[in-house]
């Protein structure tokens, strides 16, 4: 009976033990499945900063849980529309965006309504 030699799918040193085994260790286990996935990481990493951002400059301007801060004040301290978690719509149409808990909704002349997400809101 010959065994077939096994080459680690990371370090490409030989592998001892189970006949399905890929890796020689779980630290090559693991730095394998982060150098795959490290394109995706980084992206999700940039995006979630942004968000945690925008948070951050919502949560800092609306102190009292719902307050009212014009456009420039908001792209001023940084704000990125173009990013959040999620969005509730209003049976009134009004849509709301929220980065984790900290929301707003756009009101006339470049005024936004800063709100801090309630249990109701989905």
């Amino acid at each position: 009976m010959t065994t077939e030699k096994k080459y680690c799918k990371e370090c490409n040193e030989q592998i001892h033990g189970r006949r399905d085994k890929q890796y020689c260790s779980d630290y090559c286990r693991t730095q394998h499945f982060n150098n795959r996935d490290v394109d995706i990481s980084n992206f999700m990493r940039r995006v979630n900063y942004i968000i945690r951002k925008n948070r951050n400059i919502l949560s800092t301007l609306n102190t009292k849980g719902k307050t009212k801060a014009h456009k420039e004040r908001l792209i001023d301290a940084g704000m990125n529309f173009d990013y959040f978690t999620n969005v509730y719509r209003t049976r009134a149409g009004k849509i709301y965006y929220f980065c984790y808990d900290q929301g707003y909704v756009e009101l006339e002349d470049d005024f936004f309504a800063l709100v801090v997400k309630e249990d109701y809101v989905g």
